[in-house]
């Protein structure tokens, strides 16, 4: 199984990056993003399920967009109006379900930093 992301790098305020990340080896329940910035906890950005179901963090709502293409298990992430507090690094997730349980996945992280 691997998760290969990219995108992301150095925006300014106001600014718009996209994150892309590519899944193999396994049909996924849902995908999505986590992003940890310094000193921080990991916490979720948003995340989609193969039906389509999407659910965000309350600081992205309106700003951030999560898409996937299923036939390519590739999930993308479009931000726009960033700001300075969207400054992490972004994780790329996929879950599997198991007998019922989640089973996590993830990529490696891509480094996302916005100027004010």
């Amino acid at each position: 199984v691997q998760l290969q992301a990219s995108g992301g790098g150095l925006e300014h305020a106001g600014g718009s990056l996209r994150l892309s990340c590519a899944a193999s080896g396994l049909i996924f329940a849902s995908m999505g993003w986590y992003r940890q910035a310094p000193g921080r906890q990991r916490e979720l950005v948003a995340t989609i399920t193969r039906a389509g179901i999407i659910n965000y963090i309350d600081t992205v709502k309106g700003r951030f967009t999560i898409s996937s293409d299923n036939a390519k298990n590739t999930v993308y992430l479009q931000m726009n109006s960033l700001k300075p507090e969207d400054t992490a690094v972004y994780y790329c997730n996929a879950k599997i379900l198991r007998a019922g349980t989640p089973i996590d996945y993830w990529g490696q992280g891509t480094l996302v930093t916005v100027s004010s």
